[in-house]
């Protein structure tokens, strides 16, 4: 596996490259669970607002 970072147009491809380039998975976990828990929170607060047909 090569060290060379590939340029990404997307800044979150870049970021998770640099996670995993620098071996920090624990970082990285923490910050897709945190994002997990706002996606989750944000479906949960928009639930009771839909109408069921």
């Amino acid at each position: 596996m090569s060290d060379d970072v590939e340029p990404y147009s997307d800044p979150q491809d870049a970021a998770v490259a640099l996670f995993l380039l620098n071996n920090d998975g624990d970082e990285l976990t923490d910050v897709l669970v945190a994002a997990l828990e706002d996606a989750l929170r944000i479906l949960d607060e928009e639930w009771p607002s839909r109408t069921m047909h």
